[in-house]
């Protein structure tokens, strides 16, 4: 990096429109400095604030989105239930070592006559693609929107949504956008539940319950990597959090870990994901599976 970064001021600067946003970066590049983006839909947890704090090691400065993006919900998802909390939000990624907030509406995401769609096909097939499939291409709207107006050296996202982050690096390089797509590994509860704002719809009980995805994930992935075979592993995780009182299973599977095409074994880096229902909370997480020597 260049000139070392400094400890944000209080309180967060926050712009929302476009305009805003670039003439901040503009003044941090004619400082000669360096600025990563960290997009998030808010509700942040400890998981947000870790890429924060990592993008504040890639970068001299570093900008958060927060937009709740309608795009990526389908009519009865829970866009309107989506926790919102932009001044406790704020705080937050000021205690971090953010450096601004930039936190558009939907209008100025969105203007009157917004009439473009992005399609996104190879790692966006299969998995959240076919229970969601609406997700993907407006993640991919908005993240490019994102991109290109505050035009990042670097961007940070979770390998928790692993086939976003897959997603949006295939978007990236097939569209030539010139920012660096770093993912951080997933920030976990102490039990293993792999931290999401979805984890607020869960009950009590529920929360105990929940990070029996996790534990079956890794306990397969160690099977697997040790020349298991997957049809078993699968047929075991699925019993498991059945279980352990999960519901709907959307699906648990492996796929090879770059490409995300399906694969039987992994005799290279594969991933397994899954993604359950634990009472009115859909929860998703994957975990590496790595082949022993």
């Amino acid at each position: 990096m260049t000139p070392t970064a400094a400890q944000p001021s209080s309180p967060l600067p926050i712009m929302k429109t476009v305009g805003d946003l670039r003439a901040q970066v503009a003044a941090w590049r004619q400082d000669g400095l360096t600025v990563a983006l960290v997009p998030t839909m808010g509700a942040l947890h400890d998981g947000h604030l870790g890429l924060v704090r990592r993008a504040r090691d890639l970068a001299d400065r570093v900008v958060a989105s927060i937009f709740v993006n309608p795009t990526q919900f389908a009519p009865h998802e829970d866009f309107d239930r989506y926790p919102r909390d932009e001044a406790g939000d704020a705080a937050k990624l000021a205690g971090a070592g953010c450096h601004a907030l930039y936190a558009p509406d939907v209008r100025a995401m969105y203007p009157q006559g917004f009439a473009t769609a992005i399609s996104v096909g190879g790692p966006a097939e299969g998995l959240c693609g076919t229970f969601r499939p609406q997700m993907f291409g407006g993640v991919a709207l908005v993240v490019t929107k994102l991109f290109l107006q505050a035009l990042p050296d670097v961007a940070v996202f979770g390998e928790k949504d692993y086939q976003q982050l897959m997603v949006i690096r295939r978007f990236a390089r097939d569209l030539d956008i010139p920012v660096r797509v770093e993912g951080l590994a997933t920030v976990r509860e102490a039990d293993g539940l792999a931290m999401s704002s979805r984890n607020a719809y869960l009950s009590a009980d529920e929360r105990s319950r929940a990070p029996e995805l996790y534990r079956a994930l890794t306990a397969a992935a160690e099977a697997l990597a040790r020349g298991g075979e997957a049809d078993g592993a699968l047929t075991a995780i699925r019993s498991r959090i059945a279980e352990a009182g999960f519901g709907t299973i959307d699906y648990v599977e492996l796929r090879d870990a770059e490409t995300l095409e399906p694969v039987t074994s992994a005799l290279r880096p594969a991933r397994l994901l899954a993604a359950a229902w634990m009472g009115k909370a859909r929860l998703i997480d994957n975990v590496a599976v790595i082949p022993s020597a």
